[in-house]
């Protein structure tokens, strides 16, 4: 459950809570935060969370944290100071034992079984999925309920499409459509309407995971046979898609979508396998995901986090191995999302790695607006694009307010881009602005999809649209290495953009790179 106070922020449970915080200006590579819990110090950190296990019930900690530089414990002068109280201690609901009676061997499918376990969960208690492999369908969380999956126990979607209907009204590539249900659904989508749904809470040391491959294609499948005669008559469209499977693509769903909901938080968990993205936010508010594993290699469009027209988000002590992007901010597509206006504001990504996918991204879809988004302490190094910031010239809306700060990127790219680009156009072209790179380290290096190669790629591509008034406006990087790794580039492309300025930067000593081979220009 989340709380927050003087602008330290918690999740809290009846026996732990997580604290974290935005990394303050005056912080350094150095730096080592302090904290004290009802009086003593207790922990030292170098991150910008910290959490305390094996606490009681219903009880108030009062916190603060103090800002100091590696060997230097001197005075305690609080930076913030909070205090937040554990929950009242819950009563389990365990799904295998009667009236419900889930059978985790991997075969027997509980959708209502579990169901059945979740309707019944009140704010004093949570669902508890034990060891085990638990076959369900699509399931639907309800306000003030909790989902524990513990250690050894597995949440499996099925890889049937049936499983999830009947469809619901969804967003889907930033367009408000019908979709198959995901497998937890919380909230209900409508973009008039506030925050209907709140205080739901997913957790635990297990494992939820989707239909995967095997779930994606059969929902392709179905739909493209559904829906045969209007793709034979709509063949110049599809030639402006990503690929024959675009549009029949659009009905999959995802393994945990929020709609219309506030005050959500997701932790503990290996998540993945979703027949789409994995986790979508959809017109939300106050969404925290912390310390989560998210696996999706072999998905098209296996997106990890993806917070979409949706308000102060957290994600944070988390590993990526992704099929595409490990996140992707979005807020809505031409001209519908423009329509909507509903921007997503206020996101916050700070101790997260990738072993495998795209990187994070900002748009395509972005037509509703982005800004006040803030990226440390993250490790993406090992992925295809790096940071990634783009829109098609028919999007409208704007991303403005990006920083990002001691990270290890494989590339940053700001750029128009002409994939992805059916539909109307919105009312005019988007408005890329005020960016800022500090100490970061640009490894100029796209880490292949398919093959797993490293080739060499432009370190910073700045590139925006040829409209004048529409060129990527204000970017700074000060103190940024550029290349200084085998297979990398220190390379630096600009086109369209104005009043950039560069403090402090190096390109190391790499092989540069060949005129024309930029995997990025495509992307």
């Amino acid at each position: 459950m989340f709380q927050s106070c003087n602008g330290l922020y918690a999740d809290v449970s009846d026996t732990s809570i997580t604290l974290f915080w935005d990394q303050p200006d005056e912080a350094t590579p150095e730096s080592i935060y302090r904290i004290r819990f009802d009086g003593p110090e207790a922990a030292k950190t170098d991150r910008t969370h910290v959490t305390f296990l094996d606490l009681e019930p219903d009880t108030s900690h009062d916190f603060s944290v103090c800002l100091s530089e590696e060997g230097e414990y001197g005075d305690y002068e609080p930076m913030l100071s909070g205090t937040f109280r554990t929950l009242p201690a819950k009563r389990a609901i365990d799904v295998t034992q009667a009236p419900y009676n889930a059978v985790g061997d991997g075969k027997t499918l509980n959708t209502a079984a579990i169901q059945r376990a979740l309707d019944d969960c009140d704010a004093n208690s949570r669902v508890v999925v034990p060891k085990g492999t638990f076959l369900t369908g699509a399931l639907t969380m309800h306000s003030d309920s909790e989902l524990t999956v513990l250690f050894g126990g597995t949440l499996q979607g099925s890889a049937d499409p049936a499983d999830y209907e009947p469809r619901v009204r969804t967003r889907f590539e930033g367009v408000e459509t019908e979709c198959y249900r995901s497998l937890i659904n919380v909230g209900r989508m409508d973009h008039d309407a506030g925050y209907t749904t709140r205080n739901v809470t997913i957790n635990g040391e297990g494992t939820i995971l989707g239909g995967g491959p095997e779930l994606m294609y059969a929902t392709i499948d179905l739909e493209r046979e559904r829906i045969k005669d209007q793709l034979a008559a709509m063949a110049d469209y599809i030639a402006t898609c990503e690929n024959e499977n675009t549009i029949p693509g659009r009905v999959r769903g995802r393994l945990i979508n929020v709609a219309n909901a506030q005050n959500v938080t997701i932790s503990g968990l290996t998540l993945g396998q979703a027949p789409s993205w994995n986790l979508q936010f959809i017109y939300s508010d106050t969404i925290v995901t912390h310390n989560c594993a998210f696996t999706s290699v072999g998905v098209w469009n296996g997106d990890g986090w993806d917070p979409d027209s949706s308000t102060n988000l957290w994600l944070f002590d988390s590993r990526f191995d992704t099929g595409d992007d490990m996140v992707a901010i979005k807020s809505g597509k031409n001209p519908e999302g423009n329509a909507v206006n509903r921007p997503t504001r206020h996101v916050r990504i700070f101790d997260c790695s990738a072993t495998h996918g795209h990187g994070i991204a900002i748009g395509s879809e972005m037509s509703g607006g982005v800004e006040d988004v803030k990226v440390w302490d993250v490790d993406i190094a090992k992925s295809c694009y790096g940071f990634h910031i783009k829109g098609t010239p028919k999007r409208g809306g704007y991303v403005r307010n990006v920083t990002v700060r001691d990270c290890e990127l494989a590339a940053i790219t700001i750029h128009a881009v002409e994939y992805n680009d059916d539909g109307e156009p919105g009312p005019d072209q988007p408005v890329f602005e005020n960016f800022r790179f500090e100490r970061v380290k640009v490894l100029g290096r796209h880490w292949g999809e398919g093959d797993g190669e490293v080739h060499p790629t432009t370190a910073v591509l700045v590139r925006g649209f040829a409209k004048p008034g529409h060129e990527v406006c204000d970017v700074v990087l000060r103190d940024v290495t550029l290349g200084g790794v085998k297979d990398g580039s220190g390379l630096v492309e600009m086109a369209y953009a104005r009043n950039v300025t560069m403090e402090n930067v190096s390109s190391l000593a790499t092989d540069t790179l060949p005129a024309g081979e930029n995997p990025l220009q495509g992307r």
